[in-house]
């Protein structure tokens, strides 16, 4: 057994930057479906997609927001610009210098009445009149006068709280409470509808001890009051926790795995603990590619501690669009059987595509760690949904998407493998509403679904908000490519097999292997060597 598993983790680690074109080869055959399951993904998915797209022209929100000011418009990229950098600007001044470059200098009245949402126009309202405040110089005459007169009146400084405010507002879309009790209270409604919640206290990348230490007591405070709102239902059925184990620990860096094996160990097995005491789940996100073998070596720990056996409640996500995603699920399936548990495991696309790609070509690698193209993470996805389901007795799988296709591939590859019950969707707050709301609910198709619920103050969703963003608002996004209604339904349910099949060149050409950066004119920088030291495994050292 112990051969098995470090041959797993061996294969695990030799798939980290594998060449692309030949995982795509290995994944093809494991996500194919036959024909008669083909037919019946599109019979799923295309009321499915039909409904959403006839609810977008009257619904409002974040998807109606994010549709209008999508990342490919320059408008959009402002927008994004806004939400990364206005919140953490510590002075007035610099404030105002930023809403005259990145608003003042856009044409947002192009925006406006593009929209049928109330949400959005107004938005657009506000941003042009900012817009048009701060960058007097470039008023058309009807409005010159006007506009003197209210900046005389009001003053930037009002002006930047107004956007500031506004800021907020758009956060208010992805948060679900201000504090965990907040949060429980607003999902009360749709707990009645049939929906499920795992509650993220926003916080990632503790700077400091100080940090790590709010962080702990935020998360332990919440599996408190989740523990009292789950009123004893099952693990699977109850409200749910998620942490990020950057936001316990100040240096949570390949460089010091040493100390954070330390430091960090008790203090996630502590909050394991009472959420086994209360019987939720736990599960622990995902984060960049380099920090994996640090958090599966604290996973093999916690999975395999004597304290924490008999709870099935210990879950983490897998991110399908790492090129060992597969190897990762058979890690994965060791793991279970030799804990003799059942894991929880959220199968998501991935949501630090752009950063892994950037820290690639920085360091002159020379390969990815992720794939370069949708369709092919997509595949990943599909690979790695059948393998969860080909283990019962080792996952409870959770399906985290918002693309209409891929949700119907999933129930029609759990009917393939014997119909169980046994698992669930998710989404996130605030997105992905018109999907969810046809399939959850008794008079619905009846399948449950989690909402990832993001619980803080505007201050702690910075950069939340930007992976949401980015994620939800790129031109390849199952999100932005609904809205388009000049793109027939069949484009969108296309299945990825066959799309990544088509591709002559498996890797995106446009996107240079990290090494050949600067193209014949000289090779990219070589990473610094690092060497693992061999040794005992993190669940063997923390004994």
């Amino acid at each position: 057994m112990r051969a098995t598993t470090h041959l797993l983790r061996q294969r695990l680690r030799e798939y980290h930057r594998i060449d692309e074109a030949q995982v795509i080869e290995q994944l093809i055959p494991l996500a194919r479906f036959t024909p008669s399951e083909q037919q019946g993904i599109r019979e799923r998915a295309t009321p499915l997609v039909q409904t959403v797209r006839d609810s977008r022209l009257k619904s409002g929100g974040i998807d109606a927001f994010l549709t209008t000011y999508d990342l490919s418009s320059r408008e959009g990229v402002v927008l994004m610009c806004l939400a990364e950098a206005l919140l953490r600007i510590p002075d007035a001044a610099t404030v105002d210098r930023l809403i005259r470059d990145k608003i003042g200098s856009t044409e947002w009245e192009k925006r406006l009445g593009t929209s049928h949402s109330t949400f959005v126009n107004a938005g657009t309202w506000a941003l042009m009149l900012t817009g048009r405040i701060v960058n007097l110089d470039n008023e058309d005459r009807n409005l010159r006068g006007t506009l003197k007169r209210l900046v005389a009146r009001t003053g930037e400084p009002v002006i930047r709280q107004a956007v500031i405010t506004a800021m907020r507002i758009l956060g208010k879309q992805f948060v679900m409470g201000r504090n965990i009790h907040e949060a429980l209270e607003r999902a009360r409604s749709a707990e009645k509808a049939g929906y499920r919640h795992s509650y993220d206290m926003l916080g990632e990348s503790a700077r400091s001890s100080a940090d790590a230490l709010r962080y702990f007591e935020s998360y332990r405070a919440a599996i408190r009051a989740i523990g009292d709102a789950a009123a004893g239902r099952p693990a699977y059925e109850a409200p749910s926790i998620s942490i990020k184990l950057s936001a316990l620990h100040p240096r949570y860096e390949v460089a010091n795995e040493g100390r954070v094996r330390h430091e960090l160990w008790p203090v996630v097995k502590e909050l394991a603990l009472h959420a086994k005491a209360r019987n939720i789940g736990f599960t622990i996100d995902a984060e960049e590619v380099d920090r994996l073998e640090m958090s599966l070596d604290l996973i093999e720990a916690l999975a395999t501690d004597a304290e924490l056996a008999g709870w099935n409640g210990l879950g983490l996500a897998v991110q399908a669009y790492q090129k060992r995603a597969l190897p990762l699920i058979d890690w994965l399936t060791d793991l279970a059987h030799r804990a003799d548990r059942r894991l929880m495991v959220r199968l998501c696309k991935g949501a630090y595509w752009d950063a892994e790609i950037k820290l690639a070509q920085e360091r002159g690698l020379r390969d990815y760690p992720v794939f370069t193209r949708k369709a092919s993470s997509d595949l990943s996805y599909l690979a790695c949904a059948r393998r969860l389901f080909d283990h019962p007795e080792a996952f409870y799988p959770a399906f985290a998407t918002h693309n209409a296709h891929t949700l119907a591939a999933v129930a029609e590859i759990a009917i393939s493998a014997g119909g169980s019950d046994e698992w669930e969707y998710q989404r996130l707050h605030g997105m992905g509403e018109e999907l969810y709301d046809q399939i959850v609910g008794e008079d619905k198709l009846g399948r449950a679904c989690r909402v990832y619920a993001p619980v803080g103050s505007h201050e702690d969703l910075l950069a939340y908000l930007v992976r949401r963003l980015l994620e939800n608002g790129a031109n390849s996004s199952f999100v932005n490519r609904i809205a388009d209604a000049s793109l027939p339904i069949d484009a969108l349910l296309s299945d990825p097999v066959d799309r990544t099949a088509a591709l002559a060149i498996k890797r995106q050409p446009r996107i240079p292997l990290p090494r050949d950066l600067f193209g014949a004119e000289r090779i990219n920088s070589l990473p610094p060597i690092r060497f693992r030291p061999p040794g005992r495994t993190w669940a063997e050292a923390v004994r």
